[in-house]
């Protein structure tokens, strides 16, 4: 387990930060976990969360991979973007409230603009989730964001 907090690791406003922990992490992998709430801004009615929402909780997991990442170097953590998903195959509906889930993301490539992959699965109880992100974290990020400005 990971003593850092979430917050330090994933630059989100709090209440839009769904994973709770970092479990483990090395130099390609990480894993994350959580507790679906039937509180958070994408619950169902029931509590439950759409299984849609599986995506971001994965795109969260890469985000808190690099900014263990950007820690363990000594350096900020940085803004980064998910561009998409080529695939995602859930056998569920919706991930029932109380559910305990774990996600798992191994990096598959990245090149040094920034451009990354990360094979990312999410279990839980009768909850099996496979997913490839396709991921940008560009060197500056406030830059990149001030280039677009000016760009539009």
């Amino acid at each position: 387990m990971i003593d850092w907090p979430i917050a330090e690791l994933v630059p989100h406003a709090t209440d839009m930060i769904l994973i709770d922990q970092v479990l483990a992490f090395d130099d390609e992998t990480i894993q994350t976990r959580l507790t679906v709430r039937p509180d958070g801004p994408f619950n169902r009615p029931d509590g439950s969360l759409p299984a849609w929402i599986g995506i971001e909780l994965m795109a969260q997991s890469v985000a808190a991979f690099a900014g263990c990442q950007a820690r363990l170097r000594g350096e900020p953590v940085q803004l980064g973007f998910l561009l998409g998903t080529r695939k995602y195959e859930c056998n569920v509906e919706h991930f029932p409230h109380g559910s305990e889930l774990t996600i798992h993301a191994r990096r598959s490539l990245q090149d040094d603009s920034g451009m990354g992959v990360f094979e990312c699965t999410l279990s839980g109880p009768d909850i099996e989730v496979f997913a490839r992100l396709n991921v940008y974290c560009p060197p500056n990020a406030a830059d990149y964001l001030a280039e677009g400005a000016v760009n539009d």
